[in-house]
């Protein structure tokens, strides 16, 4: 595994994949008729530029993850959805609603922004999201931004932004949808929902449960459950002069248990996302959309010696002001948000307000395109930050373009970072400053009609990194401090073909995060895997579907000192499914097929082979 996760290996890979898709710009179907239908593998994006771009149009590092991916590979969680892709990688303690941490590009958990339908959600007090309570079967397709949109989106956005999005209307109905499905582990799931629209009003309605038993998550332990419900609404209106307003509202709440310290434990978890929006064309070249959100992070944890209470809460105002100047566009916004917690731990401060202002130009220079954009970031608690990024594109040609971008971004210190007090006498401290990056990137895309690469190569440097050190006098007394400096490196590949009945994709990783300060300078930062590949197959057969995926990962350290390795590993998941009769079909899908036993944190051990089985209803 170690030799097949070399530098050398992935070299390999990545030259055995280009031609790959390079071979599409001269397949028939890339000599099609060009009024054909657009291609599926050149996405819309909007995350990347806060408008909507092309994926070779985005000058960024994209990753899009439509329906049809998400219908295929019917995954148990969004984390199992995301790992692997290129710039991602995943840890976990265990499998089914155990804690989960996504790091884009090295930067941690804390560092990657969570966008649902264009809301945050996030902790106010550990600082990033619990993918880990999110079921996917509520989201239409996801949206990876690699590299620093610090400039867009303010704070923690520092390795990139992930954004989910919730089904759209369709036209006419309601078109409704039901699954049903369970297995390993006396796993359950079920989801029911419609969408449509009527009159200029469209609406988008849906609900889910899951519940397992679950594995043990330490050799030797009890198998420890999970369970969700989420439920859905969504609705808008377009008026005859164009004007629209809508609503949104998702929650999700459930338990999972877990092991502390060996002593079993439970969280009882609500994730809630909700907004209200209003877009009015004030003239034919100036639109002004004003969007007020709120979202909550709450969590309740029952342990052997007593409950625990972290819930957090977000609401923002953001008006964004879009204007055409014929190809070009410029954007002006501002944006207030307002962090509150309530705990049962003794915080200093429990609210805190962030006051920003920004802009961006998107200029269509052909066949040069320019992206600039500036951002000013007020905080309470931490004071002022100044972010902002460039990028520059060259169209060489129809089907290739290149790409050099250079962006700042910052990561703001949590509530457990600046006011955070313990019975030990661990205290925050309010005196931190926010880590701020530098990236430089460059990249080159080829685009075909039935085909894609996409290869990066980019450098970060942060700066101030808010790391909790012990006070030699007291072991269990710690505190934050600006100690420590980091420089990640790396290179990623992606390529993706669709070609007769077959859909391949690949993506290869390779990343270098290296500590540049203090006694562990030189070492890799912890808890990062620098190789890894994934490699996605399915293969349409008439009314049947058969695909498989295979993600290698390289090993990692548990520990900052480079001293506790955790073993690589490879998965093999596999799936099919059988359009039985109009509108029903029929779904298999087996994780971990060879039933490898792995970890990603210490100790911590994922599921074994898994099969689960469901039948849906609908489009």
């Amino acid at each position: 595994m170690n030799a097949l996760l070399s530098s050398r290996g992935l070299g390999a890979f990545a030259l055995a994949a280009l031609p790959l898709a390079v071979q599409a710009q001269s397949s028939p179907a890339s000599q099609a008729d060009d009024a054909s239908d657009p291609q599926q593998l050149n996405p819309m994006v909007v995350t990347a530029a806060l408008a909507p771009r092309t994926a070779d149009e985005s000058l960024t590092s994209v990753t899009v993850l439509d329906e049809a991916t998400l219908r295929r590979q019917d995954p148990t969680s969004v984390t199992d959805l995301l790992r692997g892709q290129p710039g991602v990688d995943v840890t976990s303690s265990g499998s089914f609603g155990k804690n989960s941490s996504v790091y884009l590009r090295g930067t941690g958990n804390e560092s990657t922004l969570l966008m649902i339908d264009g809301i945050r959600l996030r902790s106010a007090t550990a600082g990033g999201a619990a993918w880990q309570f999110l079921d996917p079967r509520m989201f239409q397709r996801a949206e990876i931004v690699r590299g620093p949109r610090g400039s867009l989106y303010g704070a923690d956005a520092v390795g990139g932004v992930v954004q989910l999005f919730t089904h759209d209307a369709e036209e006419g109905g309601p078109h409704p949808r039901i699954s049903a499905g369970g297995g390993s582990f006396n796993t359950q799931r079920y989801s029911a929902g419609f969408t449509g629209s009527e009159g200029g009003t469209r609406y988008s309605f849906a609900g889910s449960h899951f519940s397992t038993d679950g594995t043990p998550v330490r050799r030797g332990g009890e198998d420890k459950g999970y369970d969700n419900t989420t439920a859905l609404a969504r609705m808008s209106h377009t008026f005859d002069d164009g004007s629209e307003v809508g609503v949104l509202a998702l929650r999700a709440r459930g338990n999972t248990e877990f092991d502390r310290f060996g002593a079993p434990s439970d969280t009882d978890f609500a994730q809630q996302v909700a907004g209200i929006y209003g877009e009015i064309p004030f003239t034919d070249t100036w639109r002004s959309r004003l969007t007020v959100s709120e979202s909550r992070d709450e969590q309740d944890t029952t342990y052997t010696t007593g409950t625990s209470i972290f819930d957090t809460r977000s609401r923002a105002a953001r008006w964004d002001n879009t204007l055409d100047f014929g190809p070009h566009q410029l954007v002006i916004g501002s944006e207030y948000m307002h962090d509150a917690i309530e705990a049962t731990d003794d915080f200093v401060e429990e609210s805190r307000d962030n006051v920003a202002v920004y802009a961006q130009a998107l200029l269509d220079l052909s066949p040069f395109s320019v992206q600039a954009s500036l951002r000013h970031d007020d905080n309470e608690a931490f004071g002022r930050e100044l972010t902002g990024g460039l990028a520059l594109g060259v169209e060489l040609d129809t089907h290739h373009t290149l790409r050099a971008s250079y962006g700042t971004a910052f990561r703001a210190p949590t509530f457990n970072d600046l006011y955070y007090r313990d019975e030990w006498g661990s205290e925050g401290n309010p005196n931190v400053n926010a880590e701020t990056s530098r990236t430089f990137e460059l990249g080159a895309r080829g685009q075909y009609r039935s085909g894609f690469w996409d290869l990066a190569v980019y450098q970060s440097d942060i700066d101030d990194l808010i790391a909790w050190t012990p006070d030699p006098a007291a072991p269990f007394r710690w505190t934050p401090m600006n100690v420590n400096e980091a420089r990640i490196r790396g290179v990623e590949l992606a390529t993706g073909i669709e070609l007769q009945h077959w859909t391949l994709q690949t993506a290869l990783t390779w990343i270098d995060p290296e500590n540049r300060s203090g006694a562990n300078a030189g070492n890799r930062i912890q808890r990062r895997a620098s190789q890894s590949a994934r490699f996605d197959v399915d293969r349409e057969l008439g009314d049947w579907s058969l695909g498989g995926s295979w993600i290698v990962q390289g090993y990692r350290y548990n520990d900052a000192e480079n001293e506790d390795r955790i073993g690589g590993f490879g998965l093999v998941n596999l799936r099919a499914g059988w359009q039985f009769a109009p509108l029903w079909s029929a779904r298999l899908t087996v994780e971990n097929a060879l039933d490898k036993e792995y970890e990603t944190s210490r100790d911590y051990l994922n599921a074994g082979r898994a099969a689960f089985v469901s039948v849906h209803f609908g489009q």
